[in-house]
C-alpha cells in the first residue's frame, strides 16, 4: 500500500491504483497466486500491464498504462518498479518475498484481529472504508459459510503489533450503530477451543444422559415383560440321575404344559422350567396324569412353584441365558435358535419340536466462527463452514486469464485453527 506521507500528494484514484497492485505483488497475495507466479517467471518478474488490467478490480479503478504507471511513480514503499518504456510492472528484486517460516507465520497472526458484527449483506469495499483511519491494514479476509454466503465477521491484517493491538484496545468500536466484537487471533481461537471443549462436555453429558434413559426403558420394558411371566416358573431338584436330561423333562409335561425354556444342565441335582401358561396349572395336570407320582428317571423329585424376588431373580437369569444362547447360534452363522435350554451339548428339543421364542432383548437388572486457513482444492468439509478471502484490494480476473484459487497468507498455517475452513478468494487477482 501506499504510505500516508504519499499519500498526501497523490490524488484517491492513484492511491487506490496503487494500494491495488501493491496488493497482488504483496506478501499475502503472491505467494499463492499461482497465475501471478506463472506470469512472472516469464520475463524476470516483469507483468505487462496489458495483462494487469485484466484483474477486474483494477480494470475498473482505470486500464490507462500511462495512470498507471504514473501513480507507481509516486509510490515511497518501494515495493514496485515500472520499466523504462511504462508498460510493465515488477516486485523490486531488492525486496523479495519473505521466508514462510514457522516464525513468520506466527507474526503475521499476532497482528491478525478478528471482527464480528458487521450485516450480512455488507461489502468488501464498505468494510476497507470503515477500517481506513483504523490502521494500516495489508489484508481483509471475509468469512463466509461453505455456502458462501457472508457470516458478518473478518480477519484484518495490520502492518504492525502495535497497530494491531492499538485497534483491538479501542473501545465501543461500532459498525453504523451496530456494537462490534474485537478480539486479537489467538484470544478468538482460545475462545473457539474453549467453546468445543464445552460443546464435547455437554455433548458427552447428553450422550450418557440418552444412555440411562434408553437403558431405563429397556429395564422398564423387561419389567414389564418379566411380570406377565410371573407364575410360570417351576423348580425341580432332587437326588437326579446322571443321564437325566431335558428331553425327560418335557416328556413329562408333554400334554400338560408348553414349556418355553428348561434351565437345566446334564449332571445337576436341580433346575427350573418356564411355562407359556401358568406353571401350578401345567403341575397339577401332570400329577393328575400319573397319578400323582411325579418322577424323573424313576427319580423323587421335589416340585416347587417360584414366588416374590427368587421368582424375579431366577427370570432374570433366564431371560439373560435366552438371549446370551440366542447370541452365540447368531454369531455362528444366523441360524435360527430351536429351544435348546441352558447347559450342555446338542440341549434337546421338545417331542412337539417347539421353537423357542425370544422376547426383549438381554438386560443387565443390577442396577447400576471454524475458520480461516486454506484448504486445499477439492477437499472442503461439507459439514463445516469455510472462509473466502477478499484481500484488502484483491479482485478477479477476466474470463481470458485461467487462474487457480488463492488465500491469504495467515491460512497456510492450517494447524493452527481448531476447525479450519479454507477457500478460494473472491476478489484476488487468481479469481475469473
Amino acid at each position: 500500500m501506499a504510505e500516508n506521507g504519499a499519500k498526501e500528494q497523490m490524488s484517491e484514484l492513484e492511491i487506490k491504483i496503487c494500494d491495488q497492485i501493491e496488493y497482488y505483488f504483496g506478501d499475502h497475495n503472491l505467494p499463492r497466486d499461482k497465475f501471478l507466479k506463472e506470469q512472472i517467471k516469464l520475463d524476470d518478474g516483469w507483468v505487462p500491464l496489458e495483462t494487469m488490467i485484466k484483474f477486474n478490480r483494477l480494470s475498473r479503478l482505470t486500464t490507462d498504462f500511462d495512470k498507471i504507471a504514473e501513480a507507481l511513480g509516486k509510490s515511497k514503499t518501494g515495493l514496485l518498479e515500472v520499466s523504462e518504456d511504462k508498460r510493465k510492472v515488477r516486485r523490486s528484486p531488492v525486496k523479495p518475498l519473505p521466508e514462510v517460516t514457522e516464525e513468520y507465520k506466527n507474526a503475521v497472526k499476532n497482528r491478525s484481529v478478528y471482527v464480528k458484527g458487521f450485516p450480512t449483506d455488507v461489502t468488501f469495499d464498505e468494510i476497507k472504508t470503515w477500517l481506513e483511519g483504523r490502521g494500516h491494514v495489508e489484508n481483509i479476509q471475509m468469512r463466509r459459510t461453505i455456502e458462501k454466503s457472508f457470516k458478518g465477521s473478518i480477519f484484518a491484517v495490520f502492518d504492525t503489533d502495535e497497530s494491531a493491538k492499538k485497534f483491538v484496545d479501542t473501545p465501543d468500536q461500532k459498525y453504523k450503530d451496530t456494537d462490534l466484537i474485537i478480539l486479537t487471533k489467538d484470544d478468538y481461537f482460545a475462545k473457539k477451543n474453549e467453546e468445543r471443549k464445552q460443546h464435547r462436555a455437554e455433548a458427552k453429558t447428553k450422550s450418557k444422559q440418552v444412555k440411562e434413559e434408553t437403558q431405563k426403558r429397556a429395564e422398564d420394558d423387561e419389567m414389564k415383560s418379566l411380570d406377565e411371566k410371573i407364575g410360570c416358573l417351576l423348580k425341580f431338584s432332587g437326588d437326579l440321575d446322571d443321564q437325566t436330561s431335558r428331553e425327560d423333562i418335557h416328556a413329562v409335561f408333554a400334554t400338560c404344559g408348553d414349556i418355553k425354556w428348561i434351565d437345566f444342565s446334564r449332571g445337576s441335582k436341580e433346575g427350573i422350567i418356564l411355562f407359556k401358561e401358568k406353571a401350578l396349572e401345567a403341575l397339577e395336570k401332570a400329577k393328575a396324569a400319573h397319578n400323582g407320582d411325579l418322577k424323573l428317571r424313576d427319580k423323587d423329585v421335589k416340585w416347587e412353584l417360584l414366588e416374590g424376588d427368587v421368582e424375579k431373580e431366577a427370570l432374570k437369569k433366564i431371560v439373560e441365558n435366552q438371549q446370551e444362547s440366542f447370541n452365540k447360534y447368531r454369531n455362528k452363522g444366523g441360524r435360527k435358535f430351536k429351544g435348546k435350554g441352558r447347559g450342555g451339548k446338542g440341549a434337546q428339543v421338545s417331542p412337539n419340536k417347539r421353537k423357542v421364542q425370544f422376547e426383549g432383548k438381554k438386560t443387565k437388572f443390577d442396577s447400576d466462527e471454524e475458520e480461516n486457513g486454506s484448504a486445499k482444492k477439492g477437499k472442503v468439509t461439507p459439514t463445516k463452514e469455510m472462509d473466502t478471502t477478499q484481500s484488502v484490494s484483491a479482485d478477479k480476473n477476466e474470463k481470458t486469464l485461467q487462474s487457480p484459487k488463492k488465500r491469504t497468507l495467515e491460512e497456510s498455517n492450517a494447524s493452527e485453527e481448531p476447525a479450519s475452513k479454507q477457500a478460494k478468494n473472491e476478489n484476488g487477482s487468481g479469481d475469473q
